[in-house]
């Protein structure tokens, strides 16, 4: 049993590697400038789809505040964008859609040489510069009138129906109607922003849950440094992932990670406790389902805003993609348990690198131990022996019985 300040110790090291997980304010900055270009562009006056007010707006991590940078330095930051477009011509199905968005972006010289070819089953793909090392993944979808209005309203609503009333109409190259349905209405739904609403609902107290809501569906989210719990849970999380799946296309996907990781969180207040509550209540959220189509019981895990759809579908087609997440949960509450049962500064940053990886970790603890040497030398050593700081990166100050002597 860890004493509280143990804890509060524990607490810093894990929200210290939170932040080292964290895109800068620079990455972050670079790829809301690039997108709001895209968006620019697509908006142009001589465009087709000028009269349709397109909008580029942030999805997935980006959107939740759980991106984390890659492995490796060469690796990329995916970027999930929507092109949102109120209203399309009538005769337009997702294939011309789809054209015409990436026609409009091969119209500007310099998109066009970014664009990957082909293009994916949904998403335009724009590759930048080795230097900035980032991808958009921009996602063509319609809405209909009045949708800004709608999403204005649920920052605050508690009715599922105003989130089901947030979905998208997307393009879908492996939808039988992909070249044929003019009705939008018909095409595939994708909810980005309900599941922001479910998510930010599940992570924050009722007090913030709707500024934090709104401030995320803008198009261009302010930069913050301050994450909660759940955030740097899932962060946390996906870091594990990572490495211990680097390379591997059949890694648990980022989805299930974070819904999961919602549907445990318990409002736990710090994140030692809700990093180890979640990684043992996950599996209560993983179901048996008989699948009619299958003729047998499979797995499940179900999208919080739409019940019908099953993020783990993939599994019963690519049963190692089941074994992996489930070799991935073992392991991960393993190291989760064995890093925060270690006594000593070096056992526990031992113990942190084998999982979380030797970089990220060393650099934690080198910025934790700076912190304490400044506070050491402002003379605030009672301040820094409170939370947990000295102990990290002093010998002037007694350890504590959690890290040494």
């Amino acid at each position: 049993m860890l004493s509280t300040e143990q804890k509060t110790q524990f607490n810093e090291i894990l929200e210290e590697l939170g932040k080292n997980l964290d895109i800068s304010e620079t990455q972050h900055n670079a790829v809301a400038k690039s997108y709001d270009a895209v968006g620019l562009h697509l908006a142009k006056y001589d465009s087709p789809l000028g009269k349709y007010s397109p909008e580029i707006l942030p999805q997935g991590s980006f959107m939740l505040g759980t991106m984390i940078q890659p492995i490796h330095e060469d690796d990329d930051l995916d970027v999930d964008l929507v092109c949102q477009l109120v209203g399309k011509q009538d005769s337009w199905t997702q294939f011309d859609l789809k054209k015409v968005v990436g026609d409009q972006l091969k119209a500007h010289g310099t998109y066009e040489k970014m664009l990957r070819k082909p293009d994916g089953r949904r998403c335009w793909t724009l590759d930048y510069s080795e230097d900035a090392n980032y991808h958009l993944d921009i996602l063509p979808s319609i809405v209909d009138s009045g949708y800004r209005i709608l999403l204005e309203k649920a920052f605050s609503a508690t009715d599922q129906a105003e989130a089901n009333a947030l979905a998208l109409r997307i393009t879908d190259n492996t939808e039988d109607n992909y070249t044929t349905e003019t009705d939008h209405h018909k095409w595939l739904k994708s909810n980005p922003f309900g599941y922001a609403r479910w998510f930010f609902n599940q992570a924050s107290l009722d007090i913030i849950k709707a500024e934090l809501f709104s401030e995320a569906i803008q198009p261009i989210p302010t930069y913050s440094k301050e994450r909660l719990p759940l955030q740097r849970v899932v962060q946390i999380l996906k870091r594990h992932r990572d490495l211990m799946f680097d390379g591997d296309e059949n890694k648990p996907i980022s989805i299930i990670i974070t819904t999961l990781a919602a549907r445990a969180y318990s409002k736990e207040a710090n994140i030692l406790d809700a990093l180890a509550n979640v990684v043992a209540a996950i599996p209560n959220f993983i179901q048996d389902k008989f699948s009619e189509k299958h003729n047998k019981m499979i797995k499940w895990v179900e999208n919080p805003i739409n019940s019908e759809e099953n993020f783990a579908d993939k599994w019963v087609d690519h049963p190692e993609r089941q074994e992996n997440f489930f070799k991935w949960l073992k392991q991960v509450q393993k190291d989760i348990a064995e890093a925060t049962s270690q006594i000593g500064v070096h056992r526990i940053q031992e113990s942190f690198e084998k999982s979380l990886g030797q970089s990220l970790v060393r650099k934690t603890f080198s910025d934790i131990g700076e912190k304490a040497r400044m506070l050491t030398e402002s003379g605030n050593n009672q301040i820094a022996a409170k939370i947990g700081v000295s102990t990290l990166g002093t010998a002037t100050i007694k350890p504590h019985t959690f890290y040494g002597e």
